[in-house]
């Protein structure tokens, strides 16, 4: 009768034990280990608006999507080539292990550091190193089921900085002639994410050699119920001020449409910069400061056409 009595006891205690691990609301599935929830998706999106904490990670927030798999650890540092760069992966940046509920992590230029991983839902995680103070939130997809348009317009201000200049490709033939007539080059840098050259140098010129005419500010603005569209303002320390509609056609080419005028311009990115790791990119930038994401709040204009 004992022997029964404690076949009982066991058999609850592994019940209840397994019940902590099982799916709970469809949201967290615990009855993985982290080593099979880190590689199960190929993806990891570091939704950087939603980190805390005062600290940084440089590797995590210069990175797009992070991926694990077998060991190695890989990055999609840049928007440009997203989705083709490493067969969708990235670039291999370093190696990870799991222990329970720490990731270790061993960058090939940041070092080591580890994070302690807590399930939000069944695609989305929280990594937290205690030593910077710094938390992120990543989100899994699989390559054939990731959002690339969410991943232009969500970050359009990095995706502008990938190219040393964006050359003048056409214009319309409708709308007014107007003074934005003359750009032929803008260049949008890392600084505060709100500076931008211009340049009226010939068509062609060799991008090392162009003389940035004009500075100033610029600033990017959700449209209201609208995700794939955006409303780009230049702002000229000179006092000009010009206003477009901000569509992405592909990871070399934008468009913008002049509200005022009702011209349509096409730029084409020039002089990729690829952002290898943390610390090292492909050639310069016009400011020497590397890029790194952070949190971008954005105001909100009415659509133009609306």
């Amino acid at each position: 009768m004992k022997t029964v009595k404690i076949f009982l006891v066991m058999l609850f205690a592994g019940a209840l034990f397994s019940s902590c691990y099982e799916i709970t609301d469809d949201r967290i599935d615990n009855a993985i280990s982290l080593e099979e929830l880190m590689s199960s998706y190929d993806l990891w999106y570091v939704d950087i608006h939603r980190s805390t904490g005062n600290g940084d990670v440089p590797f995590v927030s210069i990175a797009f999507t992070l991926s694990f798999y077998n060991g190695v650890m890989y990055a999609n540092n840049n928007i440009v080539d997203v989705g083709y760069t490493g067969n969708g992966f990235g670039i291999s940046v370093g190696r990870y292990d799991t222990f329970g509920p720490y990731l270790e992590t061993f960058h090939d230029i940041d070092g080591r550091h580890d994070f302690e991983v807590v399930q939000l839902s069944l695609n989305e995680i929280r990594i937290y190193d205690t030593f910077q103070n710094i938390s992120y939130v990543l989100v899994g997809y699989q390559r054939d089921e990731f959002d690339y348009d969410m991943l232009f317009y969500d970050n359009i201000e990095y995706f502008l900085q990938e190219y040393t200049a964006w050359e003048r490709s056409a214009i319309s033939v409708t709308g007014i002639a107007n003074p934005f007539d003359y750009e032929h080059y803008l260049q949008f840098t890392p600084e505060n994410n709100t500076t931008f050259y211009s340049s009226q140098d010939l068509f062609g010129t060799n991008i090392d050699n162009l003389s940035w005419n004009f500075t100033g500010n610029y600033e990017v603005f959700d449209v209201v119920g609208f995700d794939n569209l955006k409303i780009l303002t230049l702002r000229y320390n000179v006092g000009d001020f010009e206003e477009f509609e901000l569509t992405v056609a592909n990871d070399q080419v934008i468009e913008l449409f002049h509200i005022n005028s009702g011209t349509t311009y096409e730029f084409a990115g020039r002089g990729f910069i690829q952002l290898l790791r943390a610390g090292k990119k492909s050639k310069s930038t016009l400011n020497s400061d590397v890029r790194k994401r952070t949190k971008i709040i954005r105001k909100k204009k009415k659509n133009f056409n609306a």
